[in-house]
């Protein structure tokens, strides 16, 4: 039964999505997230719903087929790179992919039929991946594949995709650079000092675009202060457009103590952003905000900074 405006998708299918307990992302992501989640008690004031999968032709929104086709003959036996070196292939990936992917794809269904405002899913925001490759850990691209779901499906003209993971979310950035429908606004680590090196203040956009993607490169150690300053210039690019539906990506490796990135924020930060961007899409979106946990690779960070993003959701 619904009690809450704000549902959580949690399962072990979703903590499936990962490449081994000694990689960075391996599958404690989700569960200390979860174990934090109980221990707050969250459950008492958010729906939680289980991962769903999708199929193929969903995957191909995004992706090109023959990269999909790629994806499910390397899962079966899990030898081998995606891409240059960093995402190899995992038995079982392509079925780990499809419940992330579907998970978001089943989110955005439940938002636009208005049961419910807000959702938040701690293993997706995959935003690295390209049409036709995966990177940096991204097997398939489920913001790629939101985006494309509010197009076709549901006809949006204005999505905004709002980023403050550490890396530049450049598998969404450069697939939609040209298309004037979806509304960009990523703060991330400067790519001098960082993967995937992309997003420099002058990319803005191309064609008919151009203008209506925003790129913020932070400095290392970057703080909340910082932060705070520059989100207001986030907030007033997204009002400005005034989206119809916003993706946010709240990837918890900008927090200190990452031990692959060096940002600086406290968990306040995604708080505040995840609080703002609620009002803005009560403001324009009837209150429509999808939230995906993105990267953090410290479980002590995840665990206080997804909170943190769903405790304020609930409200």
């Amino acid at each position: 039964m619904k009690t809450s405006t704000c549902c959580v998708y949690l399962g072990d299918e979703l903590a499936a999505y990962g490449f081994g307990d000694n990689h960075p992302f391996g599958p404690q992501r989700h569960h200390v997230f979860k174990d934090a989640f109980y221990q707050q008690s969250l459950d008492k004031i958010v729906d939680i719903l289980p991962p769903v999968k999708t199929d193929q032709q969903t995957l191909e929104l995004f992706h090109t087929h023959d990269y999909i086709q790629k994806v499910i003959e390397q899962s079966k036996f899990g030898v081998g790179y995606l891409d240059s070196g960093d995402t190899p292939a995992f038995i079982g990936m392509y079925e780990a992919a499809s419940y992330v992917a579907g998970s978001v794809v089943d989110a955005i269904d439940q938002l636009i039929n208005e049961h419910y405002k807000k959702a938040f899913i701690p293993i997706a925001g995959l935003h690295h991946a390209q049409r036709h490759i995966a990177a940096g850990f991204c097997v398939v691209n489920d913001c790629g594949i939101a985006i494309e779901t509010l197009f076709r499906k549901y006809n949006l003209q204005r999505v905004a995709y709002v980023d403050i993971d550490a890396h530049h979310g450049d598998g969404v950035f450069y697939s939609f650079e040209d298309d004037p429908r979806l509304i960009f606004a990523d703060m991330h680590e400067d790519g001098q000092f960082l993967y995937p090196g992309t997003g420099a203040i002058s990319e803005t956009g191309k064609a008919e675009a151009a203008g209506i993607k925003l790129n913020i490169p932070m400095p290392p150690q970057a703080d909340d202060k910082l932060f705070f300053k520059m989100w207001s210039h986030v907030e007033k690019f997204i009002e400005k457009h005034q989206p119809e539906f916003i993706l946010f990506q709240c990837g918890a490796d900008s927090i200190e103590g990452d031990p692959i990135t060096h940002l600086a924020y406290s968990e306040k930060a995604h708080a505040y952003a995840a609080q703002r961007l609620t009002e803005i899409a009560e403001k324009y979106c009837g209150g429509k905000l999808l939230a995906m946990g993105g990267g953090g690779y410290n479980h002590d960070n995840i665990a206080k900074t997804w909170t943190a993003v769903v405790n304020t959701l609930s409200k």
